[in-house]
């Protein structure tokens, strides 16, 4: 679905995360980011991922990434999907879809015979100059730590 390849340079991003704090690539300058697109917040599939990257997220600390969700829920839709399942990282309430679409996971999709516009479950692995590492379309809800770190 995306254009973009490892190695590109991440498009520079500027969004409301839940609490209404713009957040920028440029804040995460120095460190590794896990950056993951899903499709809607509180589904089951959004939050077995949602929660598989919360349980190792002191991992991730220690390993030197951030993490940061984005989806086009709200941001009252984002709060309550931190607030529900204790999720310590920010999520991103991309409404307008600016950086779904800079990061090309915006597309046409199926799901159960249907055809719809939707966001693909795609993570991105930033290094510490906002190059882009790794890139996994074929996310494993359940195991996607071991995906990003293996």
């Amino acid at each position: 679905m995306t254009t973009l390849k490892v190695g590109d340079k991440a498009p520079n991003f500027e969004a409301f995360d839940q609490e209404g704090n713009i957040i920028k690539l440029s804040n995460y300058i120095g460190k590794k980011l896990v950056l993951f697109f899903y499709p809607k917040a509180s589904t089951p599939g959004c939050t077995m991922q949602a929660c598989n990257l919360r349980d190792n997220y002191q991992m991730f600390i220690a390993k030197g990434y951030d993490v940061l969700g984005v989806s086009a829920d709200s941001q009252k839709r984002q709060q309550n999907f931190i607030n529900k399942n204790n999720l310590p990282f920010p999520l991103l309430a991309d409404e307008n879809k600016d950086v779904i679409n800079a990061f090309g996971v915006w597309g046409p999709k199926k799901f159960m015979g249907r055809e719809y516009d939707g966001i693909h479950r795609t993570t991105f692995i930033i290094d510490e100059k906002g190059v882009i590492e790794d890139i996994i379309i074929k996310v494993k809800t359940k195991q996607h730590t071991s995906q990003i770190i293996e």
